[in-house]
């Protein structure tokens, strides 16, 4: 079975249709941390090591994604010390962790 729902995510906007339009734009109105009863991708969340039992609990966390802008300096410098873009230096798996672990404060991630 796992097997099965694992093939459907190598695609999703090909085999899950209209379902995942809609789930895309309900995900997109929703709260930017929300707990959710059971995972979306459960052969993902069982290989991470996920048990359907108490205990064990689902978010879903939105992420800014792309690249970082350092921000506008006040005052006169030479211009080309402003407008630089920077990676993060962290992953967005990180990033959203910290999150969720903000929100929810008596969990571990």
């Amino acid at each position: 079975m796992y097997k099965s729902v694992s093939s459907l995510w190598k695609k999703p906007k090909e085999s899950l249709g209209s379902l995942w339009k809609s789930r895309l734009v309900l995900w997109r109105r929703q709260p930017t941390i929300i707990r959710i009863d059971k995972p979306t991708r459960i052969d993902r969340a069982r290989k991470l090591g996920y048990k359907a039992k108490e205990g064990y609990v689902v978010c879903r966390v939105k992420v800014g994604r792309g690249t970082r802008k350092t921000p506008r300096r006040s005052g006169g410098r030479r211009p080309k010390a402003s407008g630089r873009y920077f990676s993060l230096g962290k992953s967005f798996q990180v990033v959203a962790e910290e999150k969720a672990a903000r929100k929810f404060r008596n969990l571990e991630v």
